[in-house]
């Protein structure tokens, strides 16, 4: 007697049986593949952030110094007057600099693989670089807010309101690179080498 074939399980029950697993989620089989993956997903993460920040820090310092070098009004009213204005524009123009190049840099990372510094020296140089020029910025912001205090006691006017709105890009750049301080920090305390 000819016996007659096996019914097809339903769909579900053959899912049950043979689970497929998203090729983008390790098994929880492996935990040496998964602690892998994480890491590969929080270096990625940080370096995306890193190159945002910086992208922020560039913009925000270029704001500043178009803002405060262009605040010409005639008179007194005239940033290359006070010393305090003209420090401000040296160290956005500083910052701007500093920021663009390390961006630049970071892009040619992410579209060629190849760093321009060893990677002993690019940490060291992110780090100390995003303090020195962040310290900066916020000296810069912190001397030129008396003064503009000061001027706003006899009147709002356009001069001030550019002043100030220059000290708040430069704080806006502070803050953007005193962040990518810090994830440059957390690079170099992961580095095993030194």
């Amino acid at each position: 007697m000819a016996s007659l074939p096996d019914p097809k399980p339903p769909s579900g029950a053959a899912d049950l049986e043979n689970p497929v697993t998203d090729p983008a989620e390790p098994s929880s089989a492996d935990p040496a593949v998964t602690s892998v993956v994480r890491r590969w997903r929080r270096e990625d993460l940080t370096e995306k952030a890193g190159l945002i920040l910086r992208g922020l820090g560039t913009l925000f310092s270029v704001i500043a110094f178009v803002v405060m070098a262009s605040n010409k009004h005639g008179d007194w009213q005239d940033f290359d007057k006070y010393e305090e204005y003209r420090y401000l524009v040296a160290i956005s123009v500083l910052a701007f600099l500093y920021s663009a190049a390390q961006l630049g840099r970071q892009v040619h990372r992410f579209s060629s693989g190849k760093d321009l510094l060893s990677p002993r020296t690019s940490v060291f140089v992110d780090f100390g670089g995003d303090q020195i020029i962040a310290y900066l910025l916020i000296s810069a912001a912190s001397a030129a807010i008396p003064m503009t205090n000061r001027m706003r006691q006899g009147g709002d006017n356009l001069f001030t309101d550019a002043s100030s709105a220059a000290i708040s890009m430069a704080f806006f750049a502070f803050f953007a690179l005193a962040l990518s301080a810090m994830l440059s920090g957390y690079k170099l305390s992961k580095q095993t080498y030194i």
